[in-house]
């Protein structure tokens, strides 16, 4: 798997509210790159094309960042790690970009998403999601970008456990415990109760 997405950004000076409230007025984005080596750039970038990129690469796919500082251009191999947005409005305050050795295990929380009717839910039962994401660690390159977890066969009592999803090739789960991620359960003597009533009023 190779690197398919460039950001470009440049160096930038001064740090605090005023400096990054002047860029954001300009269609900028400030952020901070943060080297392996331990070397932290400030960093901004044009807001329309970041948007565009962390709509296809989100936290978990590694993307160059190509930083132009005063005409001389380095590249570096990054994530995503944390992003701050607008309270109300669809804008990035700030982005904290993470660079990584290619080479080193890295651990990002990556989205689960479920699909498919469980066998359990068509009998009268409830879907309880436990979990939107989950932690994993792999080479950056080989992290997946999420995880696919089909509930069609679930009948009521069934659990989904973080040890039972099937991830990609040397990609691991991190956990303390092994949780359960999705459920099928009965419901209770009121849910059903309320769903007669429910019945009996519409009908």
């Amino acid at each position: 798997m190779s690197i398919e997405k460039t950001l470009n950004v440049q160096k930038r000076e001064g740090r605090g509210k005023g400096p990054s409230g002047r860029l954001r007025s300009k269609n900028l984005v400030p952020g901070i790159f943060y080297s392996p080596t331990g070397e932290n750039v400030l960093v901004q970038a044009e807001a329309l094309p970041l948007e565009k990129l962390y709509e296809a690469v989100g936290h978990t796919t590694v993307f160059n960042l190509e930083i132009d500082s005063n005409g001389q251009k380095e590249t570096h191999p990054v994530l995503i790690w944390q992003v701050q947005r607008h309270p109300y409005k669809k804008l990035f305050l700030h982005i904290d970009y993470y660079g990584v050795d290619l080479d080193k295990e890295v651990k990002v929380d990556v989205p689960l998403e479920f699909v498919g009717t469980a066998k359990g839910v068509k009998l009268g039962g409830i879907q309880e999601t436990y979990r939107e994401s989950v932690r994993l660690e792999s080479k950056p390159l080989d992290m997946p970008k999420k995880i696919v977890i089909d509930v069609s066969d679930m009948n009521i009592g069934d659990s989904i456990n973080v040890a039972d999803l099937q991830l990609p090739p040397n990609v691991s789960a991190v956990y303390d415990q092994n949780f359960a991620v999705v459920s099928i359960l009965a419901k209770d003597k009121d849910e059903e109760a309320a769903d007669v009533e429910g019945e009996v009023v519409a009908g």
